[in-house]
């Protein structure tokens, strides 16, 4: 790994914010690493408040799509709300769809098919919504590229309004409203938002109308907080807000879906990393393992005990994902390392019979052990169907469309994103890839990088310091916990691996006062022998508590030792 120090704040800002605000200086300059110069402006990241929520109608096109559905409502047709099988689109379409049923009864939703149908808005779709006379389609996390589609649903007098997020093509569909503050000609103030994010700026609009406050809409920040957290956005200005609520939400007055959920966990408070971790599995693994339907029946559940039935039932399709991600990644690592071309830069790999719906996972997993630009490729009908994952800060997206000669389809983010291609344009795309990654990545991102905040001393780390460490989050994109780093450090002679094989490293290491600081290592085990007889070593780490045996003591939490 490579270690990069960000750079210290000007002293002088570091003495003016800390009396401002009557923090030590460490706390000021771990601040204005985030961007936060004033009183002011700490007050907005330390307590955010609803308030700070942008008016929704500053988003392009809100007036068009509150518009609409306001019709629809007043000619009482029927509304379909249809959204994507991930996380992202199924707790979007839980919220909209039961914000809208709360005062109008002819709402239904629509997930498609991962295998049948695939990402975005289908023709299937769009003939379900014909065949049970849906004269209005709200889309929510896809439809800004499905201008096929869109021309499509018109021939049958079937109108579109698109929530998205992803990036709009050249050209838009024909939608009588398109939500997207990626849009070029869109001006809204924060342009980070997932699908739920945009879907839940649709109920604020709509709500606006109707007289209500955004206090009435609190009970759906779990759902965006969930989405927010899985889809690896930003967790800064409004989506910081969003979080914060919404996972207040979840740990005080979690709808039946999460309860039944969190029973199953035997956890009662969540941070967003438990979300991400723990929640977001199990709800995408209705989508990939049988059907994006059952994640929105959870998440809009009214009885406990039918929710504790779709919960068992996610759990299990979370227990057979588990199984194939474990399976489809092992022989995908047998498939590179019988790979005999040298010096890659990317890893792309195929097999007809791999499940569509981990392939996403194992590009991950497979990112951790060769560390490049990686798509897994399966056989899905006529056509190979790819995820893609990126390494921090190359943008995958980027190198797909310089490759779009050879795909059918795609779309998606900077390290995340989807494609189609017909299998004998393959090799082509292969080796096109390769060429377009190694044109233009820089050659030290495909080393993993760790970004220090600060070097301390050991002496910095106290109980009062975690805590207001704590008040920094929720953390992701934008807004990490803090890295620290310290030299000289020396194992107390305790150090020793643990876990199965020895996977983690546990050790104490000793303060200059004699005191003892516990450290843990996961999947540091190999680093023994750098901490072994007394040598001397520096570490990079987060700070954190060990609960054991009714004790509560701090800890170092390890990201690597040199």
């Amino acid at each position: 790994m490579r270690w990069t120090l960000k750079p210290k704040p000007e002293q002088t800002k570091i003495s003016e914010l800390s009396e401002a605000l009557k923090v030590e200086p460490l706390v000021a300059a771990l601040l204005l690493q985030r961007g936060i110069n004033s009183y002011e402006e700490a007050k907005l990241f330390f307590r955010p408040e609803l308030s700070h929520l942008h008016d929704p109608f500053l988003m392009k096109d809100m007036d068009l799509a509150v518009a609409r559905i306001e019709k629809a409502i007043l000619a009482n047709e029927n509304i379909l709300v249809y959204g994507d099988y991930d996380v992202d689109g199924t707790t979007a379409v839980a919220l909209l769809s039961s914000y809208l049923l709360s005062y109008y009864p002819n709402v239904a939703t629509y997930i498609p098919d991962r295998y049948t149908e695939g990402y975005g808005v289908s023709l299937q779709g769009i003939d379900f919504a014909a065949d049970n006379d849906f004269s209005l389609i709200v889309a929510l996390d896809c439809g800004v590229k499905a201008i096929d589609q869109v021309a499509y649903a018109s021939t049958k007098h079937i109108d579109f309004v698109i929530c998205d997020h992803h990036r709009p093509g050249v050209q838009l569909p024909k939608a009588v409203a398109i939500l997207d503050p990626k849009r070029e000609d869109c001006s809204y103030p924060y342009d980070e938002l997932c699908g739920c994010g945009v879907g839940f700026k649709l109920i604020q609009a709509l709500a606006t109308k109707r007289g209500e406050g955004v206090t009435t809409l609190i009970p759906y920040l779990d759902l965006v907080a969930t989405a927010i957290g899985a889809d690896i956005v930003p967790i800064t200005g409004e989506n910081r807000v969003l979080t914060y609520y919404g996972l207040k939400v979840i740990n005080e007055q979690p709808r039946i879906g999460f309860q039944a959920i969190m029973e199953q966990l035997k956890k009662e408070k969540l941070t967003i990393s438990d979300v991400v971790f723990m929640i977001a599995p199990r709800i995408n693994a209705a989508g990939r393992m049988k059907h994006g339907q059952h994640a929105v029946n959870l998440l809009v559940v009214k009885e406990l005990e039918q929710a504790r039935i779709f919960a068992t039932e996610i759990e299990t399709y979370n227990g057979d994902r588990r199984t194939l991600d474990r399976e489809i990644t092992k022989e995908a690592l047998a498939q590179i390392a019988a790979n005999t071309e040298e010096n890659r830069l990317t890893t792309v790999v195929y097999h007809e019979k791999w499940h569509k719906g981990v392939i996403g996972i194992v590009a991950s997993r497979l990112i951790e052990t060769y560390y490049r630009p990686t798509l897994v490729f399966t056989k899905s009908g006529d056509v190979l169907a790819a995820s893609a994952r990126s390494v921090k800060g190359f943008d995958v997206y980027k190198a797909l469309e310089a490759c779009s000669e050879y795909i059918a389809q795609f779309g998606g983010h900077k390290y995340a994103a989807g494609l189609t291609l017909l299998e004998e344009n393959y090799e082509r795309f292969k080796k096109k890839f390769e060429e377009v990654v190694a044109a233009t990545i820089d050659p030290k991102l495909l080393t993993p990088e760790i970004t220090v905040d600060t070097q301390i001393e050991l002496e910095h780390i106290t109980p009062k310091l975690l805590r207001i460490l704590r008040q920094f989050g929720p953390f992701g994109p934008g807004n990490m916990t803090p890295v620290f780093m310290t030299e000289t450090l020396r194992d107390s002679g305790y150090g020793k691996a643990v876990g199965g094989d020895g996977k983690h490293l546990k050790l104490g290491i000793r303060r200059n006062n004699g005191s003892v600081l516990q450290a843990i290592g996961f999947n540091l085990g190999v680093k023994l022998p750098a901490i072994a007889n007394q040598q001397v070593f520096k570490a990079a780490y987060t700070l954190d508590e060990n609960h054991w045996n009714g004790r509560v003591e701090l800890q170092l939490k390890l990201k690597d030792i040199k």
